[in-house]
């Protein structure tokens, strides 16, 4: 009897460890994460698609409830671990945890994904009550969307915070042999640059309407991407501990993006919502994604070289490379996708036309004169503009990504 009870606790001990040796000791909550992430920036993708396709949607579409799944799944499973952790949870359990309000305790990633989750759920009868108070959404950024933004881009902050973590206390798996805890850091760092990645699209995906193609010929399109670009991706890289680091989150970014709308694309869609001057068959999606690989790769050049900077030099240069680089890839690139008829595929975009704007219209395949800055004086101000504003923006990101580097709970 002794004997049959022995092994049965050994049979179970062993799929248990068998189990956990298939996530390689990674808690499955990160793998959930990192889904969840990914989920709420597809849905995004999929709205403004079907906004531009289709007009009418509602509370409970299609592209709105992959939105709230993953918003929902982010926030609940968080939830679910600060209860279990809080009241059933052993001391080395808590120990891993932040404490907050005396009671409760939860990884740092998980209360963001729980604020982040409550932010979506706002965001989503605000932006039922706005469709109905001002009709259809003519700008992505409108009050509802800033509020879907802020939520979204923090649980998908929580899901890479909570990889950081665990990447962070550099431990050893005592049932996983030496090769598999070698794998589970490579794992470990795949999700982040994923999940890094995807905070980037992110980003950029609600700043399309002042970068998009048709911008590319203006002055604030390169102050704005100065002023926001260099802080994530500076940070991520200085976070993930990885040489290509930044240009690792950039080609994440554009790979997805190209992906999910190319993906969308090929989808019968027809417009439901009057006036309708631009008879479409299929659904249209935003854009070709930014060429931020380019100034990624000067960024982790700079890093590398000058590395035994202080970060208030290392700053400057960093703000400095990447305005030049993006200057000098992105204006040549605005053109062919603005007017070449090459660029007219599903591959680029450049042909995706809402169904509320008419196809003939002037400016489709031209840059408007009001969106073309002119004039060797108004481009120096700018430069020095955007310089200033990537100086600071990529001193931030140091030092966000010198706290990164601390968290390990």
């Amino acid at each position: 009897m002794a004997s049959t009870t022995l092994q049965q606790n050994v049979s179970i001990d062993q799929s248990g460890a068998s189990s956990k040796s298939l996530l390689l000791g990674i808690p499955l909550q990160i793998y959930v994460f990192a889904v969840c992430s990914a989920l709420v920036i597809i849905g995004v993708l999929w709205d403004i698609a079907w906004h531009m396709s289709i007009g009418r949607d509602g509370l409970f579409s299609a592209p709105h409830n992959a939105i709230y799944l993953g918003a929902a799944l982010a926030g609940i499973i968080s939830g679910y671990q600060v209860l279990k952790t809080s009241f059933w949870g052993s001391a080395e359990e808590k120990g891993k945890m932040v404490n907050f309000w005396g009671i409760f305790y939860s990884s740092l990633g998980g209360m963001f994904c729980i604020w982040g989750g409550f932010g979506a759920a706002t965001s989503a009868p605000f932006d039922d009550w706005w469709h109905a108070t001002y009709g259809l959404d003519v700008k992505i950024f409108s009050p509802p969307h800033a509020v879907l933004a802020m939520g979204l881009i923090a649980i998908q902050i929580g899901a890479m915070i909570s990889v950081l973590a665990v990447l962070n206390r550099k431990e050893k798996i005592s049932y996983l042999s030496d090769l598999q805890n070698i794998n589970r850091e490579k794992r470990l760092r795949f999700i982040y640059m994923v999940t890094a990645g995807l905070v980037i699209l992110t980003v950029g995906t609600f700043l399309t309407e002042f970068m998009g193609r048709w911008n590319m010929h203006n002055d604030y399109f390169y102050e704005i991407g100065s002023g926001i670009f260099p802080l994530f991706m500076i940070a991520f890289a200085r976070a993930s501990n990885i040489k290509w680091g930044a240009t690792i989150s950039a080609l994440v970014y554009m790979v997805v993006m190209i992906v999910v709308n190319g993906t969308i694309r090929q989808f019968p869609a027809e417009p439901l919502l009057a006036p309708v001057s631009n008879h479409i068959t299929f659904f249209q999606t935003t854009a070709f994604p930014l060429l931020l690989v380019f100034p990624a790769i000067t960024i982790d050049f700079l890093r590398d070289k000058f590395s035994a900077k202080n970060d208030w030099m290392l700053a400057l240069i960093l703000g400095v490379g990447f305005f030049l680089t993006f200057l000098i890839i992105q204006y040549p690139a605005g053109t062919f996708l603005k007017e070449s008829p090459l660029a007219r595929n599903w591959f680029f975009q450049s042909d995706a036309w809402s169904y509320s704007n008419p196809p003939n219209i002037e400016w489709r395949y031209h840059f408007p004169e009001n969106r073309v800055t002119k004039g060797f004086d108004k481009w120096a101000i700018a430069s020095g503009i955007s310089i200033a504003l990537g100086f600071v923006s990529a001193r931030i990101g140091l030092l966000w990504g010198n706290w990164m580097r601390k968290v390990q709970r």
